[in-house]
């Protein structure tokens, strides 16, 4: 009797079980069922965002024409002048804070209102595409002609003509950077020399006054009785 009471006990939780599997997985397929919906689209409200797109691309089509036609910009051409990169080699000079910048250390680009620091990088400026607009040129090369290609070939043989460089050209050149290097030291040297005798004459000056007045003289002027 007992063994058929735990029988039916066990029969009973099974039955539960069972139940309660069944009920959830109608619960699972109910709730996919609800979730599934096809996607309506309001054709109005599309209509209404392509002509408020149309609207805006047309008015930035119109602002960017109000702003005038491109600027025409001139091509590259040959720098008509040395750059000068050893003129302040050597010399000596007081920076402050507070001093404009073309009396700053390094390269003052004139054009451009900067100064850089380095040679080097001073060339890569003032042949940079910044220096080159800021003097109305774009970064194209203009398209030579038949008759400047023929004329740059007649240069070229008159240099070729005139003989080609030697070592003894090279020396000549060093020997009178040489002898120009030589008289700029030289001028410095007299000015310095000039500047030292000013000033031993200042202070002698100041001594003889200093005497004259420990002394007792006033002055060595004359005087009305």
């Amino acid at each position: 009797m007992v063994k058929d009471i735990r029988a039916r006990a066990r029969a009973r939780a099974r039955a539960s079980s069972m139940r309660a599997v069944k009920n959830s997985l109608q619960n699972w397929q109910a709730a996919g069922v609800d979730n599934t919906f096809r996607r309506k689209f309001d054709r109005e409200e599309y209509l209404e965002r392509a002509r408020e797109r149309e609207q805006k691309e047309t008015e930035s089509r119109s602002k960017s024409k109000s702003k005038g036609p491109p600027i025409q910009r001139k091509p590259l051409k040959h720098r008509d002048y040395e750059v000068d990169l050893d003129s302040r080699l050597g010399k000596t000079q007081v920076v402050t804070p507070i001093a404009p910048l073309s009396q700053q250390a390094g390269y003052y680009c004139s054009v451009c209102e900067c100064v850089v620091k380095d040679s080097a990088n001073y060339l890569d400026h003032i042949n940079g595409k910044k220096h080159q607009r800021a003097l109305g040129m774009s970064m194209r090369v203009e398209r030579a002609s038949l008759e400047q290609v023929q004329e740059r070939f007649e240069l070229l043989k008159k240099r070729k003509d005139t003989g080609p460089f030697t070592e003894q050209d090279f020396d000549d050149r060093i020997l009178k950077q040489q002898q120009e290097e030589e008289e700029r030291k030289r001028q410095r040297r007299e000015r310095k020399k000039e500047k030292k005798k000013e000033k031993a004459a200042e202070e002698e000056t100041e001594v003889d006054a200093d005497v004259a007045a420990m002394m007792g003289f006033g002055g060595f002027g004359s005087s009305k009785k």
